[in-house]
């Protein structure tokens, strides 16, 4: 029987980053969620959307395309932790958990790119 999308780690742990990260934007001042909090959560879900494609595909090059480009919003959602942190919308607690969270999907992602790798 063929797994779902749903039983593999880096879904899991990438739904959790987003429940994070939707909690902690609602505590975002109203003058930054037209703009600030939009651009954080298009990344965010743009993320969930790499991460889907790269399932659905049976070519390894464009599973491995879909990895880099997940890696891409990684990247930038943790620039956008630094930037919350420094214009104190975060506190610390919030930026570790925040980036605690990023790492526990890079992990995932470099296993799964391992793996693509090895085939």
């Amino acid at each position: 029987m063929k797994n779902k999308v749903e039983d593999i780690k880096i879904y899991r742990v990438y739904i959790d980053l987003i429940s994070y990260i939707e909690m902690i934007t609602e505590k975002y001042p109203k003058y930054s969620k037209f703009g600030f909090v939009n651009i954080i959560k298009n990344d965010l879900y743009n993320g969930m959307r790499q991460i889907l494609k790269a399932y659905k595909s049976y070519e390894k090059k464009d599973k491995l395309f879909y990895l880099n480009e997940l890696d891409i919003s990684l990247k930038m959602l943790k620039l956008y932790a630094r930037i919350s942190y420094k214009k104190k919308y975060i506190n610390l607690k919030n930026y570790e958990a925040w980036s605690r969270k990023i790492n526990n999907v890079c992990i995932s992602l470099g296993t799964w790119i391992n793996i693509c790798l090895r085939q």
